[in-house]
């Protein structure tokens, strides 16, 4: 079976805050197709992995993930102004 896995790094401040924010959503299933796993290195680095078995189901499972990681990150922002 065809193995896919993308891997991303975010260096910021709030890596801590994003990682708590998304660690709940990321506990459920959503498709049994993509598994998606984020921890934290150090302080200020989020590292986001998505593994899947096929294509469609990567693009599907990035496209959810970068979105969170998005609104996390922009919500850490207007609550800090």
């Amino acid at each position: 079976m065809p193995h896919h896995e993308a891997i991303f790094r975010f260096s910021t401040e709030h890596a801590e805050c994003i990682y708590t924010a998304l660690a709940p959503e990321l506990t459920d299933e959503v498709n049994p197709r993509s598994r998606t796993c984020c921890l934290l290195e150090g302080d200020t680095v989020l590292v986001l992995t998505i593994e899947a078995e096929d294509l469609p189901a990567l693009r599907a499972a990035l496209n959810m993930a970068l979105r969170l990681v998005n609104v996390a990150d922009e919500m850490q922002q207007i609550t800090l102004k």
